[in-house]
């Protein structure tokens, strides 16, 4: 942590004293233009926040391929960690007028930066039209704000239960159930645990939705009516028995990761997870986890359980070569780019390229792909960040006995209601 903190001071020290030199040299503002064999060379900056091995494919097989289609450009990748660290560094550059080029950020971040106006609006530039069609039509929800478009969807991903393979069988199952009523009675009936991550929306949102409840109005501009409805009530009133009985585990009270232990070794009998839950395994640890676990689409109710997350391209303010940034995000979502850096898990948001890809059956991704297609999006909402501390704030009140489900979800609604309104 304190050496991130030191690169993030140094990137904008750097940024500063590039700013300061102006367009004097190569040498002193290499993110501007270099030239080469009397050819300018645009250099774009390009902040990520990729795994090791998905840089790895960016920096060894994509961006190598970019360079020689467009030899008037090149990209300089910075990988950095996700974290608010991150986001505020963001903030305080493009805020100046600032910001690198390309930035591929969390979908949660795309409305409270196009509202904060720190993003340049891409419907301008040259072959809008044509791509726009081509994407995931919930993810393209995410970049819209008063007709402008912000953002492109680069890759997406989805949360699907994983069950421990011993444990249902020991419960006379060949195959995990297919509604989560049915896992709550094979959990009761068997004393089985199961796993939840938290209390955030991210980790107990999908639980609810499959009981039939909800957060929001389907535009996203109001939750009182539905966080607080009957459904909702219910829903978490039986989350909330299920923790009574010691059925249910946040493995954030204690270490976060004991749900990935649990699931394998046969102390919970479902947790539900990314498809990373697997792809930072490899070799015999990978094959042990397939043979000890059952991945499959979250179980589900009365509507949707699948939570959307993912991530996005955009154009930060003060880029300092927009056009070749657009050129780079274009090529960057386009169905060639988006087939290699499938191969390392990350689903495409490119139509194209999802239909043109194939997973196998047996393959872990393969649930996590089929789960897209009925995934309910996280909310993108400007205020997302306040929003899920108060949720996640009356949920623990609500599971630690300090309020009443139904007050702790009024109380809840009313206030995400006003940080809803909220329009400065």
């Amino acid at each position: 942590m304190a050496f991130r903190s030191i690169y993030m001071i140094f990137i904008l020290l750097g940024v500063v004293w590039i700013a300061g030199c102006g367009r004097q040299s190569v040498i002193s503002d290499p993110e501007m233009v270099e030239t080469l064999h009397g050819k300018e060379i645009s250099i774009i900056s390009f902040w990520h926040t990729y795994s090791d091995e998905e840089t790895r494919v960016l920096e060894e097989e994509l961006i190598p391929v970019f360079e020689r289609q467009r030899p008037n450009i090149r990209v300089n990748s910075i990988n950095l960690a996700v974290n608010n660290e991150l986001r505020n560094t963001l903030i305080t550059l493009a805020s100046s007028n600032r910001g690198p080029d390309v930035v591929r950020i969390e979908l949660a971040w795309v409305p409270e930066f196009t509202h904060k106006g720190l993003l340049e609006p891409i419907n301008g530039y040259s072959g809008y039209g044509d791509i726009i069609r081509l994407f995931h039509r919930e993810a393209m929800r995410v970049g819209f704000d008063q007709k402008q478009l912000y953002s492109l969807p680069l890759d997406i991903y989805v949360k699907s239960a994983i069950f421990n393979r011993e444990l249902l069988e020991r419960a006379g199952y060949s195959e995990p159930p297919r509604t989560l009523q049915d896992v709550i009675e094979v959990a009761r009936q068997n004393r089985y645990t199961i796993g939840l991550g938290g209390w955030e929306p991210w980790d107990t949102l999908p639980y609810i939705y499959s009981l039939g409840g909800a957060l929001m109005d389907d535009h996203f501009t109001k939750s009182t009516g539905f966080l607080n409805s009957e459904d909702t009530v219910q829903a978490v009133e039986v989350l909330n028995s299920l923790y009574r009985e010691n059925l249910l585990h946040f493995s954030s009270m204690n270490d976060r990761s004991d749900n990935w232990i649990g699931v394998k070794t046969g102390n919970v009998l479902m947790t539900d997870e990314g498809p990373w839950y697997y792809s930072k395994l490899e070799g015999a640890e990978l094959d042990r986890t397939l043979k000890q676990t059952v991945p499959v689409p979250f179980p589900r109710g009365n509507g949707s359980a699948s939570i959307m997350g993912g991530n996005h391209l955009v154009i930060m303010k003060g880029s300092r070569n927009p056009v070749q940034a657009w050129t780079f995000m274009k090529w960057m979502t386009g169905k060639e780019a988006q087939l290699t850096m499938a191969k390392t898990g990350l689903i495409p948001t490119n139509l194209e390229a999802r239909f043109a890809w194939t997973v196998n059956r047996d393959s872990y991704l393969y649930p996590y792909v089929e789960a897209t297609d009925d995934a309910f999006l996280r909310p993108p909402v400007k205020n997302w960040g306040n929003i899920e501390q108060v949720y996640t704030g009356f949920m623990s009140k609500i599971f630690l006995g300090e309020l009443t489900v139904q007050e702790g979800l009024d109380r809840a609604a009313a206030e995400i209601d006003i940080l809803l309104g909220d329009t400065d």
